[in-house]
């Protein structure tokens, strides 16, 4: 199961009743820490508190944070925990879709009955493996694009709408049509995915409720009447595209009736950074290592962007740094090796700067207590390019 708390004590005391019972439990102390966790592993129980902000008592962030869970797999079994005086709050839960509450203090065997009761409820997770994706299919983001994204996935995903996602690769084009499934009546059902650039797939064409078509757009007149053809009619598609333009009307009509468009990293703000988060503790405890900081110019450079590959390229940057790194704090030096090199090297025709470099400067010399030395080295600049940049900007 996950808990959700805040307060440390609070946590160790409900960890350690549920451990003493035979029963494995991960903690999150914040509501980013716990849609990333979430996102990594599927929990028969969420034990959910209701506040976390400082002077905090109205609930509004755990119904908000109930709602995010709920939106994103409804047979979620969250148990809420509230004080006495927050019978409101836990009502207001319950009716929007908790399974239980349970007072603080709590007694530890009424706890674990609640906790054994709301496990019980759960719908069943399907026993058949998803070719899609063994992770379950959570968008984590909190900017306005992925919020759009996030309802328009909850508005079009029940239908029986053949669906094109589209959006650069490696911004997330899979996991949308994954969560797109995990939406629909069907969500416990195999979802094929059928890549129609190998002509042995083709023979996996066939009757079952959803399938995913992995670029379509890329396949000739021909091939695209072939698999107009070939598709079972009472099949939902799901397409997976570069382009919506790339598709022919009439194969448009049957299996791209919407088009769902993936916001690319850089018009999510700063979500980059909350991925980069997330990125870390799940190399963190892929690998075995303990879970690093970022530093203030790495987040600089997480922000800047751009990442070759979008949000997988991001990921792949962040797990790199943490095999590479000593377990501290992670630097730009470490989370873009490349464009440490170049810069290195000062070669301007290579590097193309933008507006945000004062600032990455600025961190890293707040950062190393105005040490030159130490900054241009974790900028992965000799100390004469720092120098020439810091008088170029005045600093």
């Amino acid at each position: 199961m996950l808990l959700i708390d805040d307060y440390a004590s609070v946590a160790e005391s409900i960890a350690l009743a549920v451990r003493l019972s035979g029963h494995r439990i991960d903690t999150a102390a914040t509501p980013e820490e716990a849609l990333s966790r979430l996102a990594a592993a599927r929990y028969d129980v969420v034990l959910l508190d209701m506040n976390y902000a400082a002077g905090r008592t109205d609930g509004a962030e755990g119904l908000a944070l109930l709602a995010r869970i709920l939106s994103d797999d409804p047979a979620a079994a969250v148990v809420v925990i509230t004080a006495h005086s927050g019978v409101r709050i836990a009502v207001e839960a319950m009716r929007a879709g908790a399974r239980d509450f349970i007072m603080k203090p709590w007694r530890n065997a009424d706890l674990l009955a609640r906790i054994a009761t709301a496990a019980r409820a759960r719908t069943p997770v399907a026993a058949v493996p998803q070719p899609m994706a063994a992770e379950p299919a959570r968008l984590l983001g909190d900017s306005a694009a992925m919020a759009a994204l996030r309802d328009l996935i909850r508005r079009i995903g029940p239908t029986r709408a053949g669906v094109v996602v589209t959006g650069p690769a490696g911004s997330g084009r899979a996991l949308t049509a994954a969560a797109l499934h995990a939406a629909s009546a069907d969500a416990g059902a195999a979802m094929p995915v059928i890549d129609l650039r190998d002509d042995a797939a083709w023979g996996r064409l066939v009757d079952t409720s959803t399938i995913i078509l992995r670029h379509p757009d890329r396949l000739g007149e021909v091939a695209q009447a072939r698999l107009l053809a070939h598709v079972p009619a009472t099949t939902r598609c799901i397409a997976i595209a570069d382009s919506a333009n790339g598709i022919l009307p009439a194969l448009a009509r049957r299996i791209a009736t919407v088009e769902i468009a993936v916001p690319p990293l850089a018009a999510r703000g700063d979500d980059a950074l909350l991925l980069a988060r997330h990125f870390l503790r799940m190399a963190a405890a892929l690998h075995g290592r303990p879970v690093p900081t970022l530093t203030p110019a790495a987040e600089a450079r997480i922000l800047r962007g751009p990442w070759p590959d979008e949000v997988r390229g991001l990921a792949a940057a962040i797990e790199r740094a943490v095999l590479l790194g000593d377990g501290g704090a992670i630097d730009t030096a470490l989370l873009a090796p490349e464009t440490a090199a170049m810069v290195a090297a000062d070669a301007p025709a290579r590097f193309d700067l933008d507006e945000n470099e004062r600032a990455v400067i600025e961190a890293a010399l707040r950062e190393h207590r105005h040490n030159v030395s130490h900054a241009a080295a974790a900028l992965g600049l000799s100390r004469g390019a720092l120098y020439r940049r810091m008088a170029r900007h005045g600093l």
